[in-house]
Parts: C-alpha cells; structure tokens; sequence
C-alpha cells in the first residue's frame, strides 16, 4: 500500500530577484477595519426602516426611528426601548462575527471540505501529471491555453449562474500556473475573472434574471441582446487584461513555456484518479443545477470525493484523513473571513441603518434626467451591494423601489435591470465583503489586499465599460 507524499509547489510570488517581498497586510485585518467602520455607522447614520411584504421592500414607506442610547451602551449594550433604535455596542460588535460564522457555517464547511480534498489529491500527484499531459497538448503555449480556459469558465457562469462549482478547478488552475512560473494570483484571475464578469453580462443566468425581470414586471431572461454585447466586450478586456499581465511580469518572454516534465505520464492509479475527478465535477454540476444541492450538500460531496481519490490511490484510512485534515488547515482563515464579511450586514441591520442607507441612495437616483438616473443606479446598486453581496438579496430590496422611480425620470424597466447587474456584477469583482470572493481567495490563498492590488486597473476599465453600456441603453430606449 502506498503512503501520500506532499508535493509543495513555492510560489513565484514567495521572492523575486533574491529578495524576499514584503507580507502584504492580513485580510483579518482588512475585514476588521471594516467591522470597525459598520459599527461607526450605526451611530452616526439615523436609524430608519421599511414596511416589508415578505422579503420585499414596500416602495415609499420608509420611515425613521428614534435613537436612544446611553454612555454604557456603547460598551455593553442594553438594547433599545420599543419603538426605538439603538447602536451597535463595543461587545455586540464583537458578538456579531461569530454571530455571521454561525449564520454562514454550511458555506464554511464547503470550503473546508474542498481543502481537505484537495489535500487528498494533491498528495497523489495526479494534479502536475495531469498539468503535465495538458500542458504538452498545447505545446506550453500559455496565450493559447489561458484564454480557451477563461471562455469556458464564462459560459458556466453568464449561462447557467455557476460560481461556487468553480471552486474546484482554482487549485488546478493554480498548479499550472506554478508549473509556468507565474505568481498564485494569475492563476486565481483565470478562474475569477471570466466567473465575474460572466455573472455582471448574465446572459441567462436565473439567479439573477429571475428575480430582478418579474420584479419589475418583464419577461424572464428578456433583453438578450444588450447582455450578450456587453459579455463580448468584457470579456475581451478581461482575457486582454490577464494576458498582459502574464506578457508583463514573464518580461515578453516566447509565448510558448519551454520546461523540463518531471514525469513520464500518468500512472495508471493517476488516470483513473483523474477519470473520477472529471466525472464528479459533471457530477457536482448536475447536482447543483438540477436538484438543487445546498452548501451542505456540496461539503457532503466533496468529503465523498476525497475519501474515493484516496481509495484510488492506495491510501488507507488514517492517510486519507492526515491528507485531508491538512487541506482543510490551508483554508481555515476562509471561516473567519467570511464570518467578518457577514458581520457587516448583521451590525448594519441591527442599528436598523440598513434601509436608512438604501433610502438615501435610492433617493440620488430620483429627480434627474434619464442618464443621470440611470447612472445613479449603478452607483446605488454598487454602494449597496457592499452590505448586501447576494445578487438574489440584493434585487428583492432595491428592484420593486427603482423599479417605480426609474419609469418616472425616463428609465424604462430593462435599463432599471441592466445597471443592477452593472453595479452588482463590479463590486462582486472586488468587495471584501463578498463571501463568493473571499471563497475564492481562500481558495487560492490570496490574500485581498494582494488580488485587489492586481485586479483594480480591470476593476476601472470594465467600470467604463459599464458606463458605456448603460448610455446605449438610454440612447435606444432598451
């Protein structure tokens, strides 16, 4: 029977020219700040809330509440008489990070478990000799391979709403890019950046669509042909922009990578590794497109998976488990982050600020012309999705308001749909509140400040894009 062998790959990204690089700050920090700043909010924003009809906003019944507190309240905290507000105190603060673990822990779970499997299989090395056969298919041409690769990971996304599925190709994405002598954060962008900018286009993509269409009375997955152009133009940008960066740091280099392969080929325990690997990612989509698997359901899978590479591999239990616990322990910042990222929302909501800010940014949108407003929109959508990132939570709130408003200044309801997506789809890009990013990036291990760093120059430019998009659809009456 064999034994694992952990295969450590050091990045490109660990020195450079001899000299090793400065840490960049820690994403617990960052979330921190963040923390800290929501709960600055909560006093000095007035407190206001909604009437609701289910999870939806109720148009024009805002209203605001009273705010009353005293000196220990900011400490302790003791709550709020009835009928009146009260902000976040230094303890519920803290309070409310395991608070959003807890709210978050099937999304956690998932992410641990797809640490742990990849633990498993890459201790088998069935990864490199995979990346090996692929990379000899495209004879080390990375300005060939790269952009086929970000095209297919779109289609999965703009198409069928897909982002937590791809979690499982980032490690191996991550693995070839090691293989090429790019840094971990290329390889994160060849996976995160057409999942993106597939979900801001959401061509067809239901999670989407069909909330944020019936909402404001159209058709479902109406309006096709505006997405569509927009998907070609930004992904064009994005694909041009990651394989700049590629040109950039190997110095124009030949685009084809010439490197010595440390195997022969794949063994026969590697193929049929390999074999269950593609077959549980069909299976992984299968499952969640059709029967609809949870969080849970997909940690499940993954635990599954891990157990099958190790059987296939030789491994016995206690291998399988030591593989497994140790691919888990690469991704435990990921629990704290994301539970950071929902404390936000959980403090906001309750100094009862939330749709005192929602109100507010509503209200820049009204009074103006049809492309002021229309622009307004994306800000509004942008700003808010930074305390709301679910794109399904996020069109239930601001739709049935923007919605009405947009029809009285000139916005016809497709254009009211279009730049929510816009807005949502580039915060999604960057927000550090956003635990579909911060997933990603543990995945990966890359930190924030290091992706945010590497991702703000396409940030701008698919912001103008954006821009560019909604003023055609202004212009034609979309």
């Amino acid at each position: 029977m064999s034994t694992p062998v952990s295969q450590k790959v050091e990045s490109p990204e660990a020195t450079k020219d001899g000299v090793k690089k400065k840490p960049s700050k820690s994403p617990v920090v960052v979330m921190g700040i963040i923390v800290l700043i929501a709960t600055v909010l909560t006093y000095l924003i007035r407190s206001g809330k909604f009437e609701k009809d289910g999870k939806q906003i109720v148009p024009g019944s805002f209203e605001n509440i009273p705010k009353e507190y005293g000196f220990w309240d900011i400490f302790v905290g003791t709550g709020a008489p009835e009928g009146s507000a009260a902000p976040v105190s230094f303890v519920q603060m803290i309070h409310s990070i395991p608070l959003g673990i807890a709210k978050e822990a099937d999304l956690i779970f998932m992410v641990m478990f797809i640490g742990g499997m990849f633990g498993v299989l890459q201790s088998t090395g069935t990864i490199d000799a995979g990346l090996e056969r692929l990379l000899k298919l495209a004879k080390g041409n990375v300005y060939l391979l790269v952009p086929a690769l970000m095209i297919i990971f779109s289609f999965g996304s703009t198409f069928m709403g897909m982002a937590k599925e791809f979690l499982l190709v980032i490690p191996i994405v991550i693995a070839m890019t090691n293989r090429l002598e790019l840094p971990r954060v290329i390889g994160l962008a060849i996976v995160a950046i057409p999942v993106k900018v597939g979900y801001a286009a959401s061509i067809t993509n239901p999670f989407a669509l069909s909330i944020a269409q019936p909402l404001v009375n159209l058709p479902i997955f109406s309006g096709m042909w505006l997405r569509v152009l927009t998907y070609i133009i930004m992904m064009i940008a994005g694909i041009a922009f990651v394989l700049f960066t590629i040109w950039r740091y190997r110095k124009g280099q030949p685009a084809s990578v010439a490197f010595e392969f440390e195997t022969e080929g794949l063994s026969r325990r590697q193929s049929i590794i390999l074999s269950l690997l593609g077959i549980g990612v069909v299976g992984m989509i299968v499952g969640s497109q059709t029967f609809s698997w949870d969080a849970s359901s997909l940690a499940a899978y993954y635990l599954f998976l891990a157990v099958l590479f190790g059987i296939a591999a030789g491994y016995g239990p206690s291998a399988i488990a030591t593989e497994f616990v140790s691919g888990m322990k690469k991704v435990m910042i990921a629990a704290v982050l994301i539970g950071m990222a929902v404390a936000v929302a959980i403090i906001l909501a309750e100094g009862q600020v939330m749709d005192t800010i929602i109100n507010f940014l509503v209200g820049l949108v009204d009074g103006h012309g049809p492309y002021v407003s229309a622009y307004a929109m994306v800000v509004c959508q942008l700003l808010i999705d930074v305390a709301i990132p679910s794109t399904s939570g996020q069109a239930a709130v601001t739709m049935p308001i923007l919605g009405p408003v947009g029809e009285l200044v000139g916005v016809s309801p497709q254009t009211t749909v279009f730049a929510f997506l816009m807005g949502n789809g580039l915060t999604n890009v960057i927000t550090p509140t956003s635990s579909g990013l911060l997933i990603f990036l543990a995945t990966a291990e890359v930190s924030w400040s290091r992706w945010c760093k590497y991702v703000l120059p396409l940030f701008l430019i698919l912001a103008v894009i954006a821009f560019l998009m909604v003023t055609l659809a202004v212009a034609v009456g979309y």
